[in-house]
């Protein structure tokens, strides 16, 4: 289709080509495809809905979760102001996980191999999905204690499984292994040569890590206990994408990251094999490993909090719990995204939207859990409230004093380190939930 807009727009070598109908074509087919994103919102409200939903429009799961998906602030910003093919994307996971909260796991895995081959991101939650089919489907039948009974298992099952995922990789793989190619595209995947952190780090551990580095180097040289001259030259703080040696604290390797990504995960997918809480299992399963992934991965992109602020979502209408973790990981999340438009004219336009957003998540959740009493607490509300001085320094006052010439950084890592404190509380308030919540499905009966 591009080529009927612009055929120039194609050219590879044809870097910043900003024509007129290539923007044009930008702007529409990201509109077009939004249409995938609205039907599968359509299909999870379905999965939500509930016979004792309340006579005002605020008190209806339906109506609030299709206004957090539709009106997502994040993904507002990263599609239709930034630029990118999100929704299409996201619509996807949802509409996958709409079919299995439908028991429809074929077509759920379906779609989810497909998004995989899309954009290899979505690999950060292929566990939950591999673990959830792998127990809820291919096992047919549990023991009276909940526990999975082996002899359940269909062979037939797991093989229709397995052809599905395998038939779609080698639809989309088969051309480059043909060619010789495949090393090629790993290569392209997962570019390891590009640092830990991205230019702007993104809200996560390493985020923390790096600062504790930082601080610590500055005091050892205040106090001699470092060498200047071994201070590695790449600096972590340059704000650009590189590789670079930690000063005091040990340097993190893809390898260790790698690591700490697979223990973080790890107990949630005990939980969801070893404690069944059915499709609700999955879904908190899928979140906390999108969030594990962005609190430990490598060179991980702020806007990759997205994958757990939209499935938790379904979650947060659903239940009182779930409601004040959405409310600090979507708040804490959608702010760690404002350095993405940097210019004066956006600045009215992200704030704005973003209050919007905010007052209607928090006035709406309310209004569904109004007999449940406070959703956050004393500490959590005024961490929040720290966001609007944080701000109101990194975006007016700061830019106005000298420091901005010679350190221009700063800005941006106050609002990192600011945000990450909050992303990892609503990670570990999560995991806490979820580790000690007691099975509730029903035994499964051989078929």
């Amino acid at each position: 289709m591009a080529k009927y807009f612009d055929k120039d727009m194609l050219l590879v070598k044809n870097l910043n080509y900003a024509s007129q109908e290539t923007i044009i074509f930008q702007r529409f087919s990201v509109i077009v495809t939004d249409a995938l994103f609205i039907y599968a919102v359509s299909e999870c409200c379905k999965c939500v809905r509930s016979k004792k939903e309340g006579k005002e429009l605020l008190e209806r799961p339906t109506f609030v979760l299709a206004g957090l998906l539709l009106w997502n602030f994040g993904l507002l910003l990263v599609d239709h102001i930034h630029f990118q093919y999100n929704g299409f994307l996201f619509g996807l996971m949802l509409l996958s996980i709409a079919r299995i909260f439908q028991r429809r796991h074929l077509e759920g895995a379906l779609l989810f191999a497909v998004l995989l081959n899309f954009k290899h991101i979505y690999l950060y939650v292929a566990p939950a999905y591999g673990v959830y089919l792998l127990r809820s489907f291919c096992f047919t039948a549990n023991k009276s204690d909940g526990s999975v009974k082996w002899s359940s298992f269909s062979l037939l099952r797991f093989v229709s499984l397995g052809t599905i995922v395998c038939a779609v990789f080698a639809v989309s793989l088969g051309p480059f292994i043909a060619m010789g190619q495949l090393p090629q595209v790993l290569s392209r995947l997962f570019p390891f040569r590009r640092g830990l952190c991205h230019a702007y780090w993104a809200p996560n551990f390493w985020a923390l890590y790096n600062v504790m580095d930082k601080t610590m180097s500055v005091i050892g040289l205040k106090l001699r206990w470092i060498d200047p001259g071994k201070i590695p030259k790449a600096s972590m703080t340059g704000g650009l994408v590189q590789e670079f040696q930690h000063t005091v604290l040990p340097s993190v390797t893809p390898f260790a990251t790698l690591i700490c990504t697979l223990v973080s995960i790890l107990p949630c997918l005990w939980c969801l094999w070893s404690k069944p809480q059915g499709p609700r299992g999955f879904l908190q399963c899928l979140t906390l490993c999108a969030l594990s992934s962005f609190m430990f991965g490598w060179h991980v992109h702020e806007k990759a909090i997205l994958l757990a602020i939209l499935p938790l979502s379904v979650l947060c209408v659903r239940s009182a719990n779930d409601a004040g973790i959405y409310l600090i990981l979507t708040t804490t999340g959608h702010l760690s995204l404002f350095p993405l438009l940097f210019t004066g004219p956006e600045l009215p336009i992200k704030i704005l939207l973003m209050l919007l957003f905010t007052i209607f998540s928090f006035s709406s959740l309310k209004s569904v859990f109004r007999s449940e009493g406070h959703l956050l607490n004393r500490l959590e509300t005024l961490y929040l409230m720290g966001l609007v001085p944080l701000e109101v320094f990194c975006e007016i006052v700061y830019p106005l004093t000298h420091w901005q010439q010679s350190l221009p950084f700063i800005s941006l890592l106050l609002t990192s380190v600011y945000c990450a404190l909050g992303i990892t509380y609503a990670w570990l308030r999560m995991y806490v939930s979820v580790l000690t919540e007691p099975a509730t499905i029903p035994q499964k009966k051989d078929k």
